[in-house]
């Protein structure tokens, strides 16, 4: 079974009124496509859902796309019997905060948080609204689930992904054998950013491998913090942190010039410059958070819906990209893998 296939390891009425006075998010409906053959179930009373998500980038939006899909598959069609209610924090934690408050005293039947900083404002701004967390990487650390996969509230659960690090060190090395140095860019606000890089210093030295982690406090700062690495590592490894997926183009501009590449962990980083990434596939995660939402609208408590781990992973790789950043892929490698280069070609036919 190929990376490209399987690998597992154990491991939100109408839209807001814009007297919101949210300053610096971004508010609206829903702006996802949903499949044109979907069908509205006659059975189903209209509901209303809440959606937010820290920043809007590929990677979630497409999570989004995901949710809203797989909802229409079952007969919630957005703009027929389901209101979606969509809000980005545009990557300020405390406009999250204030989304939070706001979606809470909506009360629309289930609010979905895309991302850890999101999920972390709504689960403290309501114990009664089902809540559907999603994009999380470590939902304990996040303080939304404890040790025993128990929600901290009742009216709480979620998916998350578990990218266990020695598989990703591992690729790191088959793609750059020589490797003796990894950088790190991220937010240190992150937890999810935080918890990898501290999974990162602890698995590194087994391997003969040492981490240097850089700080990246907003997008704009990424292409600095990218190129302070110039001439200390062989390569950069980054985690969805939300500040640094935002400024991804910047990050991989750094590294072109550089000749450092990128190995990331999901495959909208591929798309938009990154060498390789070994992670799971954004749609899929949001269709399977979709799932989740609908027990939701169909009535079922959200207490008696177990927090869920998706860990199937696959490689992306773009042999463009990576001729940008000094290295070459093996045959073996791109067998393995799917080549978003080709998929790029293949749609604009």
């Amino acid at each position: 079974m190929t990376f490209a296939t399987t690998l597992r390891f154990s491991l939100l009425g109408a839209a807001m009124s814009a007297t919101l006075g949210l300053i610096g998010c971004s508010n609206s409906t829903d702006t996802a496509t949903t499949d044109e053959n979907s069908t509205v179930d006659s059975d189903k009373p209209a509901k209303t859902i809440a959606i937010t998500q820290i920043v809007e980038h590929p990677s979630l939006d497409e999570m989004r796309r995901g949710i809203i899909d797989e909802l229409a598959d079952n007969g919630y069609v957005k703009d027929q019997n389901l209101t979606v209610n969509f809000q980005s924090a545009q990557g300020n934690t405390a406009t999250a905060g204030q989304i939070a408050k706001q979606f809470a005293g909506d009360n629309p039947d289930a609010i979905v948080a895309i991302s850890t900083p999101s999920a972390q404002s709504i689960v403290a701004s309501t114990k009664t609204v089902p809540v559907i967390y999603t994009a999380i990487s470590d939902p304990v650390a996040a303080k939304l689930i404890d040790e025993n996969n128990t929600p901290i509230q009742a009216n709480v659960t979620g998916l998350s992904s578990v990218l266990p690090i020695e598989p990703q060190l591992d690729n790191i090395l088959k793609i750059v054998p020589h490797a003796k140095t990894i950088g790190y860019v991220y937010s240190p606000g992150e937890v999810n950013s935080v918890v990898v890089l501290n999974q990162l210093k602890k698995a590194a030295p087994a391997l003969g491998l040492k981490i240097l982690d850089v700080t990246a406090n907003r997008p704009t700062d990424v292409a600095m913090a990218t190129r302070s690495l110039a001439g200390r590592v062989d390569v950069i490894y980054t985690s969805l942190d939300n500040n640094v997926v935002s400024g991804f183009e910047a990050m991989a501009g750094a590294a072109n010039e550089l000749d450092i590449p990128i190995i990331a962990s999901d495959e909208f980083s591929v798309r938009r410059g990154a060498t390789a990434a070994l992670g799971v596939n954004d749609y899929d995660f949001g269709r399977t958070t979709g799932k989740m939402v609908y027990r939701v609208l169909n009535d079922e408590a959200v207490n008696t819906i177990k927090p869920e781990v998706m860990n199937t992973l696959t490689l992306y790789v773009s042999p463009k990209h990576a001729a940008k950043q000094g290295v070459s892929l093996t045959d073996d490698l791109l067998k393995n893998a799917i080549n978003v280069d080709n998929k790029a070609q293949n749609a604009t036919k």
